[in-house]
């Protein structure tokens, strides 16, 4: 499952549902098996709520790409 990811560090995206926040990605966390393989994906993002900044560190690529499509 060895891929390049799609999004690179500074895409912004929409979340969605009833209150949308506007994303930035910051990171992109990678996980291995024993064996080198790449067998995850997540990127971590960030928004302000509330003049804090929020960090999630679980988001998928497919949440990244619903937003993006938002903007």
């Amino acid at each position: 499952m060895e891929r390049e990811p799609k999004f690179t560090v500074g895409t912004q995206y929409k979340t969605r549902g009833k209150h949308p926040h506007i994303c930035t990605i910051i990171d992109i966390h990678k996980t291995y098996n024993i064996a080198g393989e790449l067998v995850k994906l997540r990127y971590v993002s960030t928004h302000e709520l509330l003049r804090q900044t929020i960090v999630d560190s679980d988001v998928c690529e497919t949440t990244v790409a619903m937003g993006v499509m938002l903007l």
